[in-house]
């Protein structure tokens, strides 16, 4: 049962093993206080973890101290790394616990040291969901026994005590054991002390790692210290760390001029678009479109009679949130569409903008779901100096709250149940974060798969805050980053920790409220060099399809980032056909990020050194395929620009003295290399980019 608005479902994890340790008694600070405060006991309570000496801390990933999960993908394993250190000499061992949330059992995994007392451990990320996870650490006497005994042998001592002690654990471990383990610890035990073995054969079993692990599995079941916190990794679908957005409109499709085109007709596009190697295709609001106020070509206030109107301006006489808007089709041509998507590996994304227009039904029938101006008029929406005198937006503090959020909520359901799977949330940053918070939280219960695009071009810590409630992605700053140290800066942060373990970053080369001026003014050069940059610094990325595709770069006017002829207030006749079109350069570069598991995580994202303000030189790479990629980017889209690159070796996988081959994946041209410093030169005009594959040499002329 749901605990009302909160949503509290039934928490196994009320009754967790793990609870926060106590505060520490207040001891006197000296002999003298015992007399200062005479009811103060010499036997003072001794702390109930006295004999656990070891220290877990600086645990990674924790979310904001555990109260937000971190991100993870089905079939993929999820790192864990902590300090975890103890006082004096003695050796540690740490354990990895996790379970899927709703277990009663935790599962074990060992944590290994890897330097300066951090450990780190790993579990398998196998169902879509919630997983908990938390550390156990304990000193290990035996394994401190190994390594003595190894430092006395190396020093050319007489062993014969420590091997009756050491073989004296070993019972004792075996006497609290049962079935196999305790079976296995007893031989152990014998083989240690048994005349029937000869010395080197006794020294080689007393050494043996498999006995310090036997011994491990019984021993830290004691003394042990549990960190004092339970911590959460929400795990989605693949398509949450890598996926290629297609954002069109379905009234602009018709093949038949002055027609509107409908879903049917988005549907003989698809192929094209899947052919493409586009995975998702965002669908702008699909539902009936309000009449008053509605905006008319170039977003002027005065509609034309056939002026269709902004899509975002949602509802009116034919239904809200709920409704296809009747010119795009019916509930079973939609049905249509996500299924003919669906069997061409695609997914179709829908915008979700909660705002409504004075048409809407919520108007009439909940008129106190709107905040209310002085003279009784509802306050539309304002971004100042921009009005949408088209669209209210809702008042999340109005007294009936609870109904609102409720009905919000339904909203989502409602196409979910239609099977839509994944959506574009219009401007969440203007909404509660405490409605994202419950919301998120509902919807992810029933349906875990579900994944939502954060559209919020705000301030970073509310990008990253929406991250932390739950959004699956988000937009980034990417559009506005044209600069070799702007991007180097800005994707620098969003690859390392602490936001990779929460922020996934979708780069935009364009939408329809974005044409940067870099787009405007820099010619077919810098569209290819964008869809590039967005393509390999990111594994998700977007455009705004058509018009991307056939280079629209006409702004509305001199210094805006509107396009001219929006098609958010007109239908566009496109020319799909184009020979000037980008089709077979962006099928290309989908391709290579297809095929290059690299390109595929936004982890291993690597700047390298190249003595050119114009050029940018980075690469990524997944060691477990041995896949290394190494793009170049011409930032100048009117000019040649060159330079000598001084590439780290060492995260290329390189050797410093050996030759390895850099193939360039747009044009199939192969070059030999060898050491850090090789040139690069880059024509806007011919093609502004390499997209490299490292190979490194394995014979006489012949590469990986």
């Amino acid at each position: 049962m749901v605990d009302n608005l909160t949503g509290n479902y039934p928490n196994p994890n009320l009754n967790r093993p793990f609870r926060p340790r106590p505060m520490m008694p207040d001891f006197p600070e000296d002999e003298s206080d015992y007399e200062r405060y005479p009811t103060q006991s010499r036997l003072v309570k001794l702390p109930p973890e006295g004999k656990s000496r070891v220290i877990i801390c600086g645990v990674a990933p924790e979310i904001e101290t555990g109260r937000f999960p971190a991100k993870g993908i089905i079939g993929e394993s999820f790192a864990v790394e902590a300090d975890i250190f103890a006082d004096g000499h003695d050796e540690i061992g740490a354990m990895l616990l996790w379970r899927k949330r709703g277990d009663n059992n935790w599962r074990e995994s060992a944590m290994r040291p890897i330097g300066n007392d951090r450990w780190r451990g790993e579990f398998g990320l196998a169902d879509i969901g919630q997983f908990e996870y938390s550390i156990a650490g304990w000193v290990d006497p035996f394994r401190t026994w190994q390594r003595d005994l190894q430092k006395r042998l190396d020093a050319g001592q007489d062993v014969t005590v420590d091997m009756q002690i050491g073989a004296e654990m070993v019972k004792g471990a075996a006497g609290k054991s049962t079935g196999m383990l305790a079976q296995a610890l007893q031989q152990w035990a014998e083989r240690l002390t048994s005349e029937e073995f000869k010395p080197p054969m006794r020294v080689k079993a007393a050494l043996s790692p498999r006995l310090g692990d036997a011994m491990a599995v019984q021993g830290y079941r004691t003394n042990r210290t549990m960190y004092h916190r339970t911590l959460r990794v929400t795990v989605d679908p693949v398509r949450a760390r890598f996926s290629t957005w297609y954002e069109v409109f379905p009234r602009s499709c018709s093949t038949e001029p002055g027609r509107a085109g409908t879903f049917r007709d988005l549907v003989e596009r698809l192929p094209t678009i899947a052919g493409m190697g586009f995975d998702v295709v965002y669908l702008p609001p699909i539902h009936p479109i309000g009449r008053s106020f509605r905006k008319g070509s170039n977003n002027t206030l005065q509609a034309e009679a056939n002026d269709p109107g902004s899509p975002w301006a949602i509802g009116n006489e034919q239904g809200g949130h709920k409704a296809i808007n009747p010119d795009l089709g019916t509930i079973d041509d939609f049905r249509y569409l996500l299924e003919a998507t669906r069997k061409l590996g695609m997914e179709i994304a829908l915008d979700v903008s909660l705002q409504a227009s004075p048409d809407h039904p919520y108007v009439k029938e909940h008129p106190d779901w709107f905040r209310k101006r002085p003279d009784g008029t509802i306050q539309y929406a304002e971004n100042p100096p921009k009005k949408y005198q088209d669209s209210y937006p809702f008042d999340f503090d109005c007294p009936d709250w609870q109904g609102l959020w409720w009905e919000l909520k339904g909203i989502f359901d409602y196409w979910i149940d239609m099977g839509v799977r994944i959506f574009r949330v219009d401007n969440p940053h203007t909404k509660p974060f405490a409605f994202w918070e419950w919301l998120i939280r509902q919807l992810k219960f029933r349906h875990p798969g579900v994944l939502l695009l954060s559209e919020a071009f705000t301030r970073p810590r509310v990008m990253y805050r929406l991250a932390q409630l739950g959004f699956s992605q988000s937009y980034t700053y990417f559009p506005w980053r044209t600069s070799k140290g702007e991007l180097t800066q800005y994707l620098t942060e969003l690859t390392q920790p602490p936001l990779v373990d929460f922020f996934r970053p979708n780069h935009w080369t364009n939408t329809p409220d974005v044409l940067i001026p870099y787009l405007q003014k820099g010619g077919r050069g810098t569209f290819l060099a964008r869809l590039v940059l967005a393509g390999t610094l990111g594994a998700n990325y977007g455009m705004y399809g058509p018009a991307f595709e056939l280079m629209e770069n006409r702004p509305a006017r001199e210094g805006s980032e509107e396009y001219l002829d929006s098609e958010k207030y007109q239908i566009r006749e496109w020319d799909w056909n184009s020979p000037h079109s980008l089709k077979d350069f962006i099928t290309l570069v989908n391709k290579i990020r297809r095929e290059n598991s690299a390109l595929q995580s936004d982890r291993r994202l690597k700047f390298h050194n190249i003595d050119s303000e114009q050029l940018i030189l980075f690469s990524k790479s997944d060691p477990l395929r041995h896949n290394v990629i190494l793009p170049a980017v011409n930032l100048d889209p009117h000019h040649t620009s060159s330079g000598w690159t001084w590439l780290d070796l060492n995260e290329l996988g390189v050797k410093p003295d050996e030759n390895y081959q850099v193939h360039d994946l747009l044009s199939d041209a192969r070059y030999v290399w060898t050491g850090p410093r090789n040139y690069i030169e880059l024509n806007p005009q011919a093609c502004p980019a390499h997209i490299f594959h490292i190979r490194r040499q394995k014979g006489e002329g012949e590469y990986e």
